[in-house]
Order: structure tokens, then sequence, then C-alpha cells
């Protein structure tokens, strides 16, 4: 199976590593529009590729990515670059949207031509609204990252404060990946356990830690 990474920074290089690493394909293609960068990320991911199952790594053009199953976008403006790292402006991660909808217009303009089939992953900030800007590009098999690293977060935090392993726990957050984003306390699980009803058997120092360590990042839980 061949995917492709467009994108070469800090997003596309954790998803490289997460393919090579658990086997995910077989050929994997990483494009960046400053080549040299991406040059640099597949030199680095080969040699740790050698540790794990073989996968053929390339720098790679549009014209590569024929064939692909799977294309993962991660190229954009970041929340730095663009201005929104005020966590508390209500717009977010939205004021990425407009200067990221035009990257987005170049890139799946060339991708529709060579790889109409594939699947679209947008991990660029705004997720949600760029999977729709890909869709009125034209390009209809199309998903978001959405809310899933947030709900990773969620379930690290509630891991961490109550002192568990995340593999234990089943959380969610729902909406988009911002300021308006929903918590799921209601169905949030530890080993099959309310996590409300697991907090209430808890001392007030566990919970008083739990708080603690959670606020220190906006956008992290504390126990209601």
């Amino acid at each position: 199976m061949k995917i492709g990474i467009i994108g070469a920074g800090a997003v596309g290089s954790a998803c490289l590593t997460a393919l090579v690493s658990r086997s995910c394909a077989r050929e994997i293609a990483v494009l960046d529009r400053d080549r040299k960068r991406s040059e640099g990320l597949v030199t680095d991911a080969q040699y740790g590729a050698v540790l794990c199952p073989y996968a053929e790594l390339q720098v790679g053009d549009y014209s590569d990515l024929k064939g692909a199953v799977l294309v993962m976008i991660t190229a954009g403006v970041n929340e730095k670059t663009g201005g929104a790292t005020d966590r508390n402006d209500p717009a977010g991660r939205l004021r990425l949207l407009e200067t990221n909808a035009t990257v987005y217009e170049s890139i799946v303009s060339q991708l529709r031509a060579v790889a109409p089939q594939a699947l679209v992953l947008v991990a660029t900030d705004p997720p949600d609204p760029l999977a729709d800007v890909v869709r009125m590009l034209g390009h209809e098999r199309v998903l978001s990252t959405g809310t899933y690293l947030d709900s990773l977060r969620f379930r690290f935090h509630l891991a961490r404060g109550l002192g568990v392993s995340p593999a234990c726990v089943d959380a969610q957050i729902v909406g988009e990946h911002g300021t308006t984003e929903v918590f799921l306390w209601s169905s949030a699980r530890i080993a099959g356990k309310p996590v409300l009803e697991v907090q209430e058997r808890a001392s007030g120092q566990d919970r008083k830690s739990f708080d603690t360590r959670s606020s220190g990042r906006s956008g992290t839980p504390t126990l209601p």
C-alpha cells in the first residue's frame, strides 16, 4: 500500500514516524514545497526505519502520489505563525482557515490530477472546516483528524490524574478542534466504570493533585 504525506513539518514528521513504526505501508512518499526539508525528513526517518518492518521512503512530487490509497495533508500555517495562540480568543484556530484554505486550493487541485481516488486525511488546523474545503474543491473522499488528538489528551490527563494506565481510559471530546470543543464527562470510563464515580471515591488529595497538573495547559480537563 502506498501512502503520501504532504507537508514535512512537525506534524508531517510525526505522521511519518508513526506510519513507519507501525508498518502501515510498503511505500511512503513525502512532499513539501521546500524539497530540502522533505529530503532531510526522509533521510532521518530511513535510518530509524532499519529497526522497523520494511517500507520504501521517498522524497516525492505530486506525480509520485499516483496510486496512493491515503494522502495525509499536514501543510499550512500553524497556530504560532498564524497568530492563533490566544486561548481566550473565541475564534481560536478558525483564524487560520482563510490562509490554509488558500494553501489547500493549490494542493487539492494537483492531488486530484494524479490520485483522484485517494482518501485524504486533513491534519492541518482547523481540520473540520478544511475537510469541507477539500470537498468543495471536488474531492469527496476526505476525513479530518477532528477532535481525535483532543480525546487522546483527555484520556492521558484522566489517567495521570487518577493514577491509572491510559489504556484503561475511554473518553471522548466532540465538536471542533478548538475553543468550542465539549468534554463528554458523562460517558468517560475508567476500566468500564464511570469516571465521575471513580473520582467520587478518590481522596481530596488525589483530586487536588489532578486539578493542579491538568490546569497547566488550556484545553486539558479539570474534574467537575
